[in-house]
């Protein structure tokens, strides 16, 4: 099996290679979680997994666009994948689209978290963890109005939550003591959980060879070899490789490799950035993660640092850093904790996060017999890294996932080459 060795695609290695499978994994970077995984903002957050896509988004993306700090930034193109994936998000911005989207991503997220939760007490990986919820702050009464339908939601996903006042919020952020005025109020949602998800993976990675996997870096895949309704082999720049089973995890570039075999994947590559920042004074930093509902932007505590991450950015694979983004992440974090970090020595950081419309992840087996997806998981992959590795590696093995994998694969976007459902069974195990 070949695929990347991101969160995503480390983690369905792992969880194949302690099922028995054969697995080699294939990666242009010199190691493990060196592109979008690398400084994520660190969030484990199953309560707050949402779709962009919903009632009102709209309108609220005009004002995005004209804010100072803005959250969202499009910048003028002539890619017709990029404005086509636009009109399919907006046709997703229905009340009952929002409803099906965002418990389909719940379903996936919490049972993820429950696999990390497993796999940590299973193997004692330790990634600079924390458990101690998310934090979602309202500067307005407006929104803290707006909550209906997600609370409803989060209700009948039984996903435990909390509403909080001004004295509330500083009870679980200590640090936010001196700037609580600014806040309406938030939704903290206990369940979630923070990590640095580039340590994780890397570690996960050694777990998966000392397991044994093999990890081929510094290999660039430059097309799939079809034959029939399979794939026969993988061309690279180190030669053809081959496997009787192959898992595309690739992130925003799934949709390129997929495209010459005419499977046409609704991913574009969203642009988000982050900064790192070293702590100064523990007690005015962040206890876990803060997500400042106006900027976008979450402030996640890892360690003796703080992580700093947020924007969406339609600009294709472009990966230059841009000032401007740079200073809304200053701006939100000294906002918030003012004395918590020194922002002049941050590490600043851009990655491509691989985006749906509808932002539920395409999961499971496609049209082509041996080829299985992996990608499409958005803002949202280090929440949902565990859960998919388990659920492939439960399809791969011919078992029946734990989960239901209802509207989950690519099967829902009605493509003719995806008519194929998610379903494991008959499969043989993988040999590479």
């Amino acid at each position: 099996m070949y695929w990347c060795s991101g969160v995503i695609g480390t983690s369905v290695a792992y969880y194949l290679t302690r099922a028995g499978h054969e697995v080699t994994v294939v990666d242009r970077q010199p190691g493990a979680a060196l592109e979008t995984s690398y400084a994520n903002a660190g969030e484990v957050s199953p309560g707050y997994s949402a779709p962009w896509a919903g009632p009102g988004v709209p309108l609220k993306a005009i004002k995005w666009l004209l804010m100072q700090h803005r959250p969202l930034v499009i910048k003028p193109m002539l890619d017709p994948a990029m404005w086509r994936w636009c009109l399919q998000m907006l046709a997703n911005c229905t009340d009952g689209a929002y409803r099906v989207n965002k418990g389909r991503m719940l379903r996936l997220a919490e049972y993820s978290r429950d696999c990390l939760r497993a796999l940590r007490d299973e193997t004692g990986i330790r990634y600079d963890e924390r458990a101690q919820g998310t934090l979602q702050l309202f500067r307005t009464q407006q929104q803290l109005d707006g909550l209906g339908k997600d609370v409803e939601i989060l209700r009948q996903s039984g996903v435990p939550f909390e509403l909080l006042d001004r004295d509330g919020i500083v009870k679980v952020e200590p640090g936010l003591a001196s700037t609580q005025h600014k806040f309406a109020g938030a939704l903290r949602l206990p369940g979630d959980e923070t990590g640095d998800c580039f340590t994780f993976t890397q570690r996960l990675a050694k777990m998966a060879q000392d397991l044994g996997a093999t990890f081929r870096f510094g290999v660039d895949i430059q097309r799939l070899e079809k034959s029939g309704e399979r794939i026969t082999g993988v061309h690279t720049d180190a030669g053809l490789l081959t496997a009787d089973q192959y898992v595309l995890a690739l992130g925003s570039y799934s949709t390129r490799m997929l495209a010459p075999l005419g499977l046409r994947l609704p991913v574009y590559p969203v642009k988000g950035f982050s900064i790192t920042v070293p702590i100064t004074d523990a007690s005015c930093a962040p206890e876990s993660t803060i997500m400042d509902e106006t900027h976008k932007v979450a402030v996640t505590r890892l360690g003796d640092r703080i992580r700093v991450g947020g924007t969406a950015q339609l600009s294709g694979f472009d990966l230059s850093l841009a000032d401007a983004r740079r200073r809304t992440l200053e701006h939100v974090v000294t906002d918030l904790f003012p004395r918590g970090g020194d922002v002049s020595r941050a590490e600043f950081w851009t990655g491509l996060r691989p985006m749906t419309p509808d932002g539920t992840p395409i999961v499971g087996a496609t049209s082509i017999d041996n080829l299985f997806l992996s990608t499409g998981h958005g803002t949202l992959g280090w929440t949902m890294a565990a859960g998919t590795g388990r659920v492939m590696a439960d399809l791969i093995s011919g078992r029946e996932p734990e989960i239901s994998l209802e509207g989950l694969g690519l099967a829902r976007y009605g493509r003719a080459a995806a008519t194929r459902a998610a379903a494991g069974g008959g499969l043989r195990p993988a040999r590479a």
